[in-house]
């Protein structure tokens, strides 16, 4: 894994964009930011210097195809 944690602010390549589905009062939402070097940023919108996660491609590709595969939902019983 990457230095998975830096500030956001410090993240100047970094265009910021968040999910349609965040509505429009912007409420606690997750920007992701797709970085110059082929990494992959996360940060909370409420707090935008806050820290960011960063992710590898593979890392972010992998967390993508366990979103779709249903693997991160909340466990029955």
């Amino acid at each position: 894994m990457t230095d998975s944690h830096r500030e956001a602010a410090k993240l100047a390549d970094a265009v910021w964009r968040k999910s349609i589905r965040s509505g429009p009062t912007g409420g606690n939402c997750v920007e992701v930011a797709f970085l110059s070097a082929g990494e992959v940023a996360l940060r909370n919108s409420r707090h935008p210097d806050g820290p960011a996660l960063v992710f590898t491609r593979a890392e972010w590709d992998a967390f993508l195809g366990g979103a779709r595969d249903g693997e991160f939902g909340v466990p029955v019983g």
